[in-house]
């Protein structure tokens, strides 16, 4: 079964190239400009559109919306309410990012809205993210988590279950499900860790496979292409470059080169 969902996530990766879609990013300030860089050497086609009056529209002519509420603000709340519900009008995928809900558990209610007046595809968070959504505690700092955490399989299947959704749970090794398929990911390194962003860029991605996915929903499928993506870059990067300033600009050029025979070549997975 593992080599199945490594060739399907092999395809999606090919496809995100061949389609280019246009990936709507409401994203934190702090990542901004990587999430928009990663999504070009990917192949997709960013838009960073997060203006209130703008974003029902802008959602409505794209191929995914992605939504990171680690710098959320009422201008972000209005916008993304609206690109949540225009998502759901058009059917588009929706990934959410919930950067900071296990610090800040009031964020957690953001998701349970996006819910009530949206459909949710893809959550992507870190471990301590996934745990703290799944009404479980987790060892976090801030927005970060400690590597892998026990129950982190279980709680992504929760998770999956209460929101309908595919969950990607990021850490020393991914977790993917479905609520029902369970796949671990074991690429990806330490020097990820050490960078601003790695995780936000991970979530962007994910959009852009989501769309380019979009045509058979194998939602399961796209985010392990884009998990797989993100940790086989940061491996290639690692083999150039060993300092932070270096290996970032390393990723973007990694990522580049990222293609579905990479991916099945490269890809470390276990379902």
């Amino acid at each position: 079964m593992s080599n199945l969902y490594l060739e399907k996530a092999a395809r999606i990766v090919d496809a995100v190239r061949e389609k280019n879609p246009l990936v709507d990013c409401i994203t934190n300030s702090v990542t901004v400009n990587d999430c928009a860089n990663i999504l070009l050497s990917f192949g997709a086609s960013p838009a960073m559109c997060d203006a209130f009056d703008e974003s029902y529209q802008f959602a409505k002519i794209s191929g995914a919306v992605y939504i990171n509420i680690g710098t959320y603000q009422k201008e972000q709340e209005t916008a993304a309410n609206q690109a949540v519900f225009a998502a759901k009008q058009v059917g588009i995928p929706l990934v959410i990012d919930p950067v900071g809900c296990a610090a800040i558990p009031r964020r957690i209610s953001i998701l349970d809205h996006f819910l009530e007046i949206g459909e949710i595809n893809i959550i992507k968070g870190n471990m301590g993210e996934i745990m703290a959504l799944s009404g479980r505690k987790a060892d976090v700092k801030g927005v970060d988590s400690s590597g892998d955490i026990p129950g982190i399989e279980e709680a992504a299947i929760s998770v999956a279950k209460k929101y309908r959704c595919t969950v990607a749970a990021t850490g020393k090794s991914d977790v993917i499900t479905d609520g029902n398929l369970v796949m671990r990911i074991h690429n990806g390194v330490e020097m990820l860790t050490k960078i601003t962003g790695s995780g936000c860029m991970a979530g962007a991605l994910c959009a852009a496979t989501a769309a380019a996915a979009k045509t058979d929903g194998d939602m399961f499928s796209a985010a392990a292409a884009a998990i797989l993506s993100m940790g086989i870059a940061g491996e290639m990067a690692a083999e150039k470059a060993n300092l932070p300033g270096s290996f970032r600009t390393a990723l973007f050029d990694s990522i580049y080169t990222v293609t579905g025979k990479v991916i099945t070549e490269k890809g470390k997975t276990q379902c």
